[in-house]
């Protein structure tokens, strides 16, 4: 089961599947399609590898020395979780934080409205979880609470992928079943404006090839909790109390893209 986990899996499980997308940072919104928006941070992971992000959280209070849990590898980007690793007493973390570009921060500030697209690929190893299970946040420096989590939540035996609004009181948006997610690469749009009171919004979507399973927004609401800034996290970050979904597992992320509108 060991070599399920080391940077050899994409090869021989042929998830391999493509190249990374060209660096089109700083090219216009029109030449990409997106309208009003433009590329700030596109990163190739087989080129600027780890330092596409500013800090990276892997196994941060050594509950696992020696071992390396975060790879950049050619055309992707390998989050691994052993039931072994700690983050405190109780949870879980091996996660990347904020972006970089030419060495320097590429952070969200207050109004901005930006749009985050990558691609990713969820194995049956890794278990929704009546706690939390994080796989995508967007939080402020010094301000514990996230502004959003992708999370993946059980109910009984249903295993669902979901969008959590931290200050709207944790409201959900865009529920979906995570099971015919899995094993596969999967499309995700995440575009938010951040914005005090009720001048936030969110809008959220996952393709699975060419159907789309989400496409879920919300308006008039608060996602400015605090700081000076906002900015991503991507990786695993899970509560231990569900100890029986908790197995050995990655998370495999590739053409990673942020836009913000100017």
């Amino acid at each position: 089961m060991a070599n399920l986990f080391n940077r050899r899996t994409t090869l021989r499980a042929g998830v391999f599947a493509a190249a990374a997308a060209p660096m089109l940072t700083g090219m216009a919104s029109a030449d990409v399609g997106i309208t009003a928006f433009r590329l700030r941070w596109n990163p190739d992971p087989g080129k600027d590898g780890l330092r596409a992000f500013v800090g990276v959280e892997d196994d941060r209070a050594d509950s696992h020395p020696g071992v390396t849990h975060i790879f950049a590898e050619p055309g992707q980007y390998r989050f691994v979780m052993h039931k072994s690793d700690r983050d405190g007493s109780d949870r879980q973390r091996q996660e990347v934080r904020a972006m970089s570009a030419n060495g320097s921060r590429v952070d969200m500030k207050k109004n901005e409205t930006w749009r985050y697209n990558y691609q990713m690929f969820i194995p049956p190893s890794l278990k929704a979880t009546t706690s939390f299970t994080h796989i995508f946040q967007v939080k402020h420096t010094s301000v514990d609470s996230p502004v959003v989590t992708m999370s993946l939540n059980r109910s009984g035996s249903s295993e669902r992928v979901e969008m959590r609004m931290f200050g709207e009181g944790q409201a959900k948006l865009g529920v979906t079943d995570l099971v015919p997610l899995r094993n596969k690469w999967i499309d995700v749009e995440i575009e938010i404006k951040v914005a005090d009171g009720s001048g936030g919004r969110l809008r959220y979507s996952l393709k699975d090839g060419g159907t789309t399973v989400v496409n879920a927004s919300r308006t008039g609401i608060d996602t400015w909790l605090g700081g000076d800034q906002a900015h991503p996290k991507w990786g695993i970050y899970r509560s231990l109390s569900d100890s029986g979904q908790l197995q050995d597992t990655y998370l495999l992320l590739r053409n990673m893209r942020a836009y913000r509108d100017e």
